[in-house]
């Protein structure tokens, strides 16, 4: 399936609570954490006022029309964090739409403009038990830091 990779615009922003969503790490499909857990102040801030800080940036996945994932990054405390000069990703793929590549060519994108903007490296973390670390693994983060839990990884841009 071939999407089409773009900026998202401001009017979709909203949006981003679906993905912010469905970016959380699902360890048991039966019992799913409730939707409002996006509300808590140590997810929202990866979507709280998006746009509006000057290292806000967005890119989203369309196929037939329709935003199947985002990545978008921030600089932030959020749990990727490692300083206050690297933006820290957030990426997200509609379930329907994951395995196929798309998360992939939207990693990509998004460190191809982190590195045009001069950004010097990109971080994120990633829950030790999701298969997605490996990927983003392939695509140039390393592991620099790690709890019980999770990875800190970061990709040099330079």
């Amino acid at each position: 399936m071939k999407a089409t990779i773009r900026e998202m615009t401001p009017a979709e922003y909203p949006l981003l609570e679906e993905f912010l969503y469905q970016a959380i790490f699902q360890q048991d499909l039966e019992k799913l954490i409730p939707r409002a857990e996006i509300k808590n102040p140590e997810l929202n801030v990866y979507i709280k006022d998006f746009g509006q800080m000057p290292d806000d940036y967005c890119l989203c996945a369309e196929v037939d029309k329709q935003v199947v994932g985002a990545v978008w990054v921030r600089i932030m405390n959020g749990f990727g964090s490692v300083d206050q000069k690297t933006p820290e990703f957030a990426i997200s793929i509609l379930p329907e739409y994951r395995g196929q590549g798309i998360g992939t060519e939207l990693m990509q994108a998004m460190l191809a403009y982190l590195k045009q903007a001069g950004y010097a490296q990109t971080s994120l973390a990633v829950q030790k038990e999701n298969f997605a670390w490996r990927m983003y693994e392939k695509i140039g983060f390393g592991i620099v830091a790690e709890d019980e839990e999770e990875y800190i990884m970061v990709c040099q841009l330079n």
